[in-house]
């Protein structure tokens, strides 16, 4: 008996990984899963996105492959919009021609970043950079191409066991340093893997996903105190030896250290 395939991009990233791992436990088992490394399917180049999709027939592609090193992307806004943007189009085009489903893993860069309550999935976009910008390009390649067949689910502060990210920075600093200085002054929500791909692996079980989602664990809180929470826990888990001084800073002294000045809208 041949099962309905569900395909992921992005196989290294942390999403990717942590598909991968939890998959055992997914309530999908009439489903099977491949995820897809970039030497097995580079979406920059549209002829291999058509080529592998075909060739594969999935009935779900989960877009978690992306250009995610945000400053780069300032200095290298082609790179970020062939893979963010022309090449979520390429899925985006498969997806519709085929009678598929998509779910596109975007980002809060989408927007200002000013508002001092939650983003709903219909308040108005603004991105600040190359970044925000090339993500926003996919969403709407995806609404312009196949928006009945898909779902963007915005996320933030994103992290995992797997990868680069904040919690793992955290823990390595925290383990080398006699004190640590954490921006204080931006907000935001962060947002375990796990969950993400429990609300995955529903969105495939339910099929009746459409639009712009919003997903994070729900907190609101700073780099400090999350950096706190993360010394806090990783004490009682014994991950860390001692606790170490952390103390405030403003980005603002941060970006000067680094002579680095905002991107204005």
């Amino acid at each position: 008996m041949s099962f309905p395939l569900i395909v992921v991009t992005g196989a290294t990233g942390q999403l990717g990984q942590t598909l991968a791992q939890l998959w055992a436990e997914s309530p999908l088992p009439q489903y099977q899963l491949k995820v897809l490394s970039r030497s097995e399917l580079d979406i920059a180049k549209a002829g291999m996105t058509d080529a592998v999709l075909s060739e594969l027939k999935p009935s779900v592609v989960v877009n978690a492959a992306a250009y995610t090193q945000v400053d780069k992307a300032e200095s290298d806004s082609e790179s970020a919009a062939l893979v963010n943007a022309q090449a979520v189009g390429a899925i985006a085009r498969w997806v519709a021609a085929n009678q598929a489903r998509l779910i596109h893993i975007s980002t809060d860069f989408v927007f200002d970043g000013t508002s001092k309550t939650p983003y709903s999935p219909d308040q108005q976009t603004g991105p600040l950079g190359a970044y925000g910008s090339s993500k926003l390009a996919g969403e709407q390649q995806i609404q312009a191409l196949a928006n009945e067949r898909s779902a963007i689910v915005r996320t933030s502060w994103l992290y995992s066991e797997f990868g680069n990210n904040f919690v793992k920075t955290m823990l390595r600093l925290m383990g080398e340093k006699e004190q640590l200085s954490i921006v204080n002054d931006q907000i935001g929500s962060p947002s375990s893997t796990h969950g993400l791909a429990a609300l995955i692996f529903a969105m495939i079980l339910h099929q009746r996903y459409q639009g712009i989602y919003h997903w994070t664990d729900g907190a609101s809180i700073s780099w400090f105190e999350f950096a706190q929470e993360i010394q806090g826990q990783a004490m009682q888990e014994g991950l860390l030896s001692k606790a170490i001084p952390i103390s405030r800073i403003p980005l603002s002294i941060i970006l000067l250290l680094l002579d680095v000045r905002p991107i204005a809208s």
